[in-house]
């Protein structure tokens, strides 16, 4: 059972999610709060699993929750939850450390997975915005703007396997393409964000594409950016 803290301030939106997160599926809705300043209190009393945290809010927003949570040691992986049209807030809250973003009103299996993957350690950048969000998280002014030298560091296999990680791909997809196993992925996978300082899946996929590793354009029709377990 996976347990979910829910943050939205419209509680229309909250009882949706309810309904959609329920035990039968596997989810355990263990809190709701409306503010981003009452998911802080809630995690540390209700240790979830995941955030599921909307980004525009009253009082303290999905940006300014999710950077203090990712201060603290142990939080859970925040999921963003937001509209069509928030590509400017969306690429705040991946620099705030978000694990990744869904849209509202997607179909409620989709909205299974994306809280699966971001609880098992994977990231969720829903393809239909990804591009957009992206492309301002790079243009927009950063303490990692420019091209990082640590880069450098990098073989030339774990370079690959973070360019595949861009594309959204899995493990198992990148082991195959590779003609490696699955324990040599993790093993390029762990290499690659120490010497990078990547904290999770999410921030490798936004390096990547930051140093132009893979473009946006490489997204298919299958949403190749939307799940990276």
């Amino acid at each position: 059972m996976i347990r979910v803290l829910v943050v939205d301030d419209q509680e229309l939106v909250r009882a949706g999610l309810r309904g959609i997160l329920r035990t039968e599926f596997g989810f355990d809705v263990v809190g709701e709060c409306a503010n981003g300043g009452e998911a802080i209190a809630a995690v540390e009393s209700l240790a979830p699993d995941v955030v599921l945290m909307d980004v525009r809010m009253p009082l303290v927003d999905g940006v300014q929750a999710t950077r203090e949570l990712r201060r603290r040691e142990g939080s859970p992986p925040v999921l963003a939850l937001t509209t069509f049209d928030d590509d400017e807030v969306l690429a705040g809250v991946l620099r705030a450390g978000a694990a990744g973003f869904v849209l509202k009103g997607v179909p409620g299996e989709d909205l299974h997975r994306a809280v699966r993957v971001v609880a098992g350690g994977g990231a969720w950048l829903d393809p239909a915005v990804t591009g957009r969000v992206l492309a301002i998280y790079r243009s927009a002014p950063a303490p990692r703007a420019g091209r990082d030298p640590a880069l450098d560091s990098l073989t030339g296999r774990e370079r690959e396997v973070l360019a595949l990680i861009g594309q959204g791909k899995t493990n198992a997809e990148i082991a195959a393409e590779l003609f490696v196993s699955d324990g040599t992925v993790k093993t390029h996978i762990n290499h690659l964000f120490t010497k990078l300082q990547l904290r999770d899946r999410a921030a490798a996929v936004v390096f990547a594409f930051g140093h132009d590793l893979v473009t946006p354009a490489q997204d298919g029709p299958g949403g190749r950016t939307r799940r990276s377990q």
